[in-house]
């Protein structure tokens, strides 16, 4: 990330001809919002003084105490490519903070830093991500809304003529690298018209900048290709769901804590104790990790989903894989996280639960090498691995009953979340879907 003072962005504006600015922020579901301001207010809101009706977002605060500030990250500065044409328009990402200058507590972006100093108080010093979020493109009818017939009959790592998405997603790769990201891997997925991006791992808070930055390109660029970019976790029956895996490190200055030469698979007793957090607090977190309804189609057996609460360093079937690449690049690759979760709120809840791993020294169930896919249920109760929830609600259940995940929320997101969550799982359960008319309307 690039570092710049108030008087870099000045004269870079000045240079380059922005025109407009974007103070964006996250509401608690994870949707990008922003506020549009002309040049002629950039020095107000580059010396933190912009307001705007926080009464107005999910999840945010009542009307009766609803002024808040957007306090602008500096280094979060960026001109969006695309806009070149009708005037450039720059983008800042803002922390949101209440009058008295304090951090708001329904501020996705500033919980996740406040968990981050616990985990400065126990002596690291940086909590990494490395995402692999994947997407589907559908193509637009002619009013400009999503189909679901796809674009092309591509598999993994297939090339044009088979992949028709090529040419958009190598365009989102120019826009994303244009912008500063370092790109890693770009490619077809399994399932037809779906496609995976990764880029380059930072640290915990520029991770979470830099995947709701992703998801706006990806829209803006399919948008321009005549197509829909979802990152629904599961938009079509019968094939792969959509994931974001979490390879998760931790650091204590230049040292990665999760690798220690001399341990069996090399894999340091603090990586082992920050594992068994995870797999402790799994049930309760995916609530955050998979946060609607539809995350739980995803997350069944057949699809390569994860749904068992289990690792290993060899198979791709437990919860956690424990990738090959050791020293600085040791990892934790956390399968079950879907591309619909908020970030910031995804990373405070797993950083938590980790923590609590390492306070607590809790060890680890041994690693299951086998296929647990082809596992029965006798096999699972031997191997002592239990299942991921259900469904929204189960999980919804499982967050109440947790408080270290709870409070790696904070009151204020938590409750907000959970009331909005069950909300959306009380609209499902009293919809009715095309499948019960299928299934029932000649039948009864």
């Amino acid at each position: 990330m690039a570092k710049y003072t108030k008087e870099d962005i000045k004269q870079i504006v000045k240079d380059k001809g922005v025109k407009y600015i974007r103070l964006q922020f996250t509401d608690i579901l994870g949707t990008i919002k922003n506020v549009e301001i002309p040049l002629s207010q950039l020095d107000k809101a580059l010396d933190n003084k912009m307001m705007f009706d926080g009464s107005s977002i999910e999840g945010f605060v009542r009307i009766e105490e609803s002024d808040m500030y957007l306090q602008p990250d500096l280094d979060t500065f960026v001109i969006f490519p695309w806009t070149a044409e009708k005037g450039k328009v720059a983008r800042l990402i803002c922390d949101i903070v209440n009058p008295d200058g304090t951090p708001f507590a329904g501020d996705p972006r500033s919980n996740l830093k406040r968990v981050l100093a616990n985990m400065e108080e126990l002596g690291f010093t940086s909590f990494n991500l490395g995402p692999e979020p994947e997407f589907f493109l559908f193509k637009l009818d002619e009013k400009g809304n999503p189909t679901l017939e796809l674009n092309d009959d591509g598999g993994y790592f297939d090339l044009a003529p088979t992949d028709l998405g090529e040419n958009c997603r190598r365009d989102i790769v120019l826009e994303l690298e244009e912008m500063g990201f370092e790109i890693e891997a770009s490619h077809h997925e399994v399932a037809p018209g779906q496609h995976e991006i990764d880029f380059k791992y930072a640290n915990a808070v520029e991770a979470c900048d830099n995947i709701q930055t992703f998801k706006l390109v990806v829209k803006t660029i399919a948008r321009k290709h005549g197509l829909h970019a979802t990152f629904m976790p599961k938009p079509l029956f019968g094939v792969n769901g959509s994931g974001m895996h979490a390879n998760l490190s931790l650091f204590s200055g230049n040292k990665n804590v999760f690798f220690d030469e001399s341990a069996d698979l090399q894999l340091s007793e603090t990586a082992r104790q920050f594992m068994a957090g995870i797999m402790k607090h799994a049930k309760a977190f995916t609530a955050v990790t998979n946060p609607l309804v539809n995350s739980y189609k995803r997350l069944v057996p057949g699809y390569e989903a994860p749904c068992y609460i289990a690792w290993s360093a060899r198979n791709r079937s437990p919860l956690i894989r424990i990738p090959a690449s050791r020293g600085l690049s040791t990892r934790i690759e956390l399968r079950s996280v879907d591309p619909s979760a908020n970030p910031y709120l995804a990373l405070a809840v797993l950083l938590e639960a980790g923590l609590d791993g390492i306070r607590n020294g809790l060890t680890p169930p041994a690693p299951v090498d086998r296929n647990i896919y082809v596992m029965n249920s006798a096999e699972l109760k031997e191997n002592g691995i239990d299942s991921l929830p259900g469904s929204l609600l189960e999980a919804l259940a499982y967050l109440e009953e947790d408080e270290v995940i709870k409070s790696a929320l904070g009151e204020h997101i938590y409750s907000n979340f959970k009331e909005a969550k069950e909300i959306e799982y009380d609209m499902f359960r009293t919809a009715v879907h095309p499948w019960e008319r299928d299934q029932y309307i000649k039948m009864y």
